[in-house]
């Protein structure tokens, strides 16, 4: 056993006996998170004041909701490397009914629906099979949300909604095809083991078109960053869905069912969809007449060691730097401007971890005395780029923009 899997298991041990000792309800109360609170950050929003929290296996996270826990990497975690570390990574839970005691030895998961042979696998099943490994962003389809304009409903994100992890599993694919796939098949769908508290809640699951779920790249992920996935990023499998966004991922998969039909449940027919268009967009404040399923990420990118209205030395060169994505076509080149978009000029690009990963990016630059904008944009391999204003929907979801850093430099 690695070092990094021995700390990863004591960490889950801490996490069994914290849950065991308060309880459930206890462990995800607004009362006891908020003990854990030792101070604030304040996001660059309105109403942006937030507490910092520490859930087992986490590091101090911006809390924003306690049941289910929804908590956000502080933005500087970024800046510090390319990968997301575990105890850092971003948690979101759509049911409060979330497990804080699994049995690695018992925990199973079933392929059943129109397959020829149903089958279960073990923990140990599936670290026997031909693994697969890759580094790939998970987003929040709601990162961001809280800079729309109008604002919307829903959890009120920063920037923190996402995170880089290296991932190792297995092929969906490959335990797919040991299971066979009957003709007519047409989606797959996943469960985990988290529960709704109340019977009129829908319980989560979500499904993907068998070609898409066969195509060699989703994963049931059990390692996260070589070790042991944290508790609440779905210990002690997730669905890997590289390229979209979050809410495929499901957390704690212990169900899959191949259907003969597409899925027809809340989850996918009424919650996470946006307007049926190139932009996923409408003119603020209205209503979408047409929506679809949200998919993959658009092209992102951001700046991650100066933050919003610091103040810099007038003169002397400024190492900018930052992180950029997209869903899966990878990044070919980032650019800054410090006249309002008119002119953009390259920046240096770093390590290449894959299509599906962050980009580091860095670049120097020299500004006068007085206020500046400093704005980035990324290009991805086909062309794709970034709007200089945002759009927008009713859910907020795929915020899609050049950010920009206002500065000082004296």
């Amino acid at each position: 056993m690695t070092h990094e899997n021995e700390v990863a298991r004591r960490a889950r041990r801490e996490f069994l006996r914290a849950a065991g000792t308060m309880g459930l309800g206890s462990l995800l109360s607004a009362r006891a998170v908020t003990a854990l609170a030792a101070q604030s950050v304040t996001l660059p929003v309105a109403n942006g004041d937030r507490p910092l929290a520490q859930y087992p296996q986490k590091r101090p996270l911006i809390l924003q909701t306690s049941r289910p826990p929804q908590l956000e990497t502080p933005f500087e975690v970024f800046d510090a490397g390319v990968l997301t570390p575990n105890d850092a990574f971003f948690v979101r839970y759509h049911l409060a009914g979330i497990p804080t005691e699994i049995d690695p030895d018992t925990f199973r998961i079933s392929v059943k629906g129109k397959v020829n042979t149903s089958l279960q696998f073990s923990l140990a099943d599936l670290r026997k099979l031909d693994p697969i490994e890759y580094v790939a962003v998970n987003q929040c389809s709601g990162n961001s949300r809280a800079f729309s304009t109008p604002r919307v409903a829903g959890g009120q994100l920063g920037n923190g909604g996402m995170g880089n992890a290296k991932w190792r599993g297995v092929a969906l694919r490959t335990v797919l095809d040991m299971a066979g796939i009957q003709a007519g098949a047409r989606q797959v769908r996943f469960d985990g083991l988290d529960v709704p508290v109340l019977p009129t809640t829908p319980d989560f699951a979500k499904a993907l078109d068998l070609d898409h779920a066969a195509d060699g790249e989703v994963m049931l992920a059990y390692s996260m960053n070589d070790a042991d996935l944290p508790m609440l990023n779905g210990y002690p499998v997730r669905l890997i869905v590289p390229g979209y966004f979050g809410t495929y991922w499901v957390k704690h998969l212990n169900e899959i069912t191949v259907l003969d039909s597409v899925l027809d449940n809340f989850w996918m027919t009424s919650a996470y969809r946006v307007p049926d268009n190139p932009c996923a967009c409408v003119p603020a404040g209205t209503a979408p007449k047409k929506t679809v399923p949200i998919s993959r990420f658009p092209v992102r990118s951001f700046i991650t060691n100066v933050k919003e209205g610091a103040i810099v030395k007038a003169g002397h060169p400024l190492m900018v730097r930052g992180i950029a994505f997209d869903g899966g076509y990878g990044i070919r080149a980032v650019d800054v401007s410090i006249d309002g978009g008119q002119t953009w000029r390259a920046t240096r690009l770093g390590k290449d971890l894959g299509k599906y990963s962050f980009r580091q990016w860095q670049t120097a630059l020299s500004l006068s005395r007085g206020a500046h904008t400093i704005q980035v944009r990324a290009i991805n391999n086909i062309g794709q780029s970034q709007p200089l204003e945002a759009s927008w929907n009713p859910a907020g979801y795929m915020r899609h923009v050049v950010e920009t850093t206002h500065v000082m430099a004296a």
